[in-house]
Parts: C-alpha cells; structure tokens; sequence
C-alpha cells in the first residue's frame, strides 16, 4: 500500500510518498480502506517540527483525521463489522469523562498523527475503541471533517459552553473549528458572531448562518465592534482559536460572568488576568474530545442533517500541495485529501 511519511520535520516537502506493506489487524483491531483525510493546523504544525517540542516518532504517518471502510476484523471484534464506514477518534485511548491527571498522559500518548502513526494512508489498523461509524448521510470527504475540528468545536459549544438558545457565540476566523463552532451554535440556537479578515469569507459566514461579522483587518480592535454588535454586554461564549495574541480582545468581548473557550495557538503574547478576573469569566483550555462527545455530537449532525463545510478536495498525490493551501489560511472551513 501507499502513505506519507515524515522523515524528519522541518518543512511540507519532507512529507514523503512512500510504500509498506498492507497491514493486518490483530485481535481486538479493525483493518480500513481510507477514502479520505482532512488537514488540521496541527498537521502543518508537525510536518514543520513545531508542533509539542517539535519531536515525533521517525517516520511518522500524518494525520489525525480520516474515515474510510472497514475491510476486515479480528476474532474479538464486535462494535464494527466488515463493510461499515467508519472514523478513527483523535485520541484513540480517551474514550469517556473528562480529563485527568492519571488519564491525560495515557490519551495524548495515543494521539493520532502526532504520538503514534496517523491516517494519511490508503490502509490502517485501529482499535475497534478508537473508532465511530459516520452519519449516513455524509461521504467519506466530508466524514473526514469530523474526528478534531468537528469534536473540538462541540466541546467547546456544547459540553463546555452549554449553549442555549438566546445566547450569542463569537467565532474567531473562518477555519474548520470555527465554522464547525458557527454550524453548532445555530443548531442550538444561538446568535453567532464571526471575525475575519476577508469579505468573502464574512459573506460566506452570513450565508451559513452568521448574524453580525467583524472584519478585524479593517478593524483590528475588533473587540468594540462585538461589543457594539451585543449593545454593549458581551458574548455569552468565545471559541478562541487565536492564542494568546487574540486572548486580551477575547475577553474584552466577553460578557460578566460569560465563557472563553481556549483551544488555538496561532499567535503568541503574553496575558493580564485581570480583567478575566474582573469579569468573573470562565478560561477553559479545550483539547479536541473524548468518543462520547463524538458519538453524542454524531447523533445531532445526522438528526439534523448538518454538513460539514469543505472548502477544497485534493487527490492523493497532491498531499503537499493541500499541505500548501492550508499555510496559506486562504481556506474557508475544511480542506480534504481523498486516498481512494
């Protein structure tokens, strides 16, 4: 079979086509034919050698997210069966419950794409625990979409947020976390406000659902228009993917008493906490999702039919180049690399 391996980081042209052997799956392990991966930020952070202390396994297979058929068991398998369509957890070890410091080691150490091998070949085995069947509405394209992005955005909206209708989301940017957020927020009824720095995107945000945007380029102390946008009172909740360059702003935008939900580190700064403080707003770090909240979140896109927003599908041989379009945060929503 074919896949993609990382020799070494440093840079996407270090990502390297190579060949292996088809696998086979042991006895508590499922065989899938991958039909598609999505990209993540964190993928071109590894692929770079920046992501964690910028040390992974040599060789590594990228890639946390992908879906695809399930080919063959083992003996003791019993929560998939040969033809279902399936796709692989984040985390493949944090099945339920929140996270713990026994717990916490144990479920980064399975991290796909980063700790152990990821999804970005025509073949993997898994745990059968590590995995989830896809809605049946969606294609294997937009089912790739789901396993961190989708996960990490229902975290934070849902489990985290405990977002009611009445309320109002700020979403920073037109990424896939953040137009995973804006889709769930609606769903629950929500007001969403979004940021971004191109007016198509913000015309593209408005059309799936977006009731005010901010362009923070012709803005960039965005904050004042959220605040104007909420007459004054702030944001119930704030998916912040930005980091700390983003954070003093984001809370700035919250209300008294309100929630920010941390899960970006696209910018760096360094952070006052005393307005949090003042405010009484709650900071939580989000980190991606347990299969409960998958299964949980599964079970709301197929009741309403929700699907995810792909802005590019590449061909397998053209892995770098998605790696490329991704650098380039010209993207609005997901961008997929179909194996097969």
């Amino acid at each position: 079979m074919k896949l993609y391996r990382i020799p070494e980081p440093g840079a996407i042209e270090n990502l390297t086509l190579a060949e292996a052997p088809d696998p086979a799956p042991g006895d508590d392990e499922v065989l899938i034919r991958v039909r598609a991966v999505s990209l993540n930020f964190r993928d071109l952070m590894v692929v770079r050698g920046t992501y964690g202390r910028g040390r992974h396994r040599p060789n590594l297979v990228p890639c946390s997210d992908g879906a695809g058929e399930v080919i063959a068991i083992g003996n003791q398998v019993s929560r998939v069966k040969v033809g279902d369509r399936v796709a692989g957890i984040f985390m493949q070890k944090w099945i339920a419950g929140g996270v713990t410091a026994e717990g916490a080691p144990q479920a980064g150490a399975s991290a796909l794409g980063g700790a152990i091998d990821g999804m970005l070949a025509e073949q993997v085995v898994l745990h059968e625990d590590g995995l989830v069947h896809l809605p049946e509405h969606l294609s294997y394209e937009e089912g790739s979409t789901l396993p961190c992005a989708a996960v990490t955005a229902w975290h934070a909206v849902v489990d985290f947020g405990r977002t009611r209708a009445g309320e109002t989301v700020l979403v920073l940017g037109t990424g896939g976390v953040s137009i995973f957020a804006l889709q769930f927020a609606r769903m629950h009824g929500a007001r969403v406000i979004a940021t971004s720095s191109h007016e198509e995107k913000i015309r593209r945000a408005h059309a799936l659902g977006a009731d005010a945007t901010v362009n923070y380029k012709s803005f960039p102390e965005w904050q004042h228009g959220v605040l104007e946008a909420t007459a004054k009172r702030g944001v119930d909740l704030v998916v912040e993917v930005g980091g700390a360059g983003t954070l003093p702003r984001s809370i700035d935008s919250v209300r008294f008493g309100g929630k920010i939900a941390l899960i970006g580190v696209l910018t760096s700064g360094e952070i006052n906490p005393a307005m949090l403080m003042r405010k009484s707003a709650t900071l939580q770090g989000i980190y991606v999702g347990s299969r409960e909240m998958f299964l949980a979140m599964n079970r709301a896109i197929a009741l309403h039919k929700m699907r995810p927003v792909i802005d590019r599908v590449f061909e397998f041989d053209q892995a770098q180049e998605a790696y490329r379009h991704l650098a380039s945060a010209s993207h609005f929503g997901k961008l997929v690399i179909r194996v097969g």
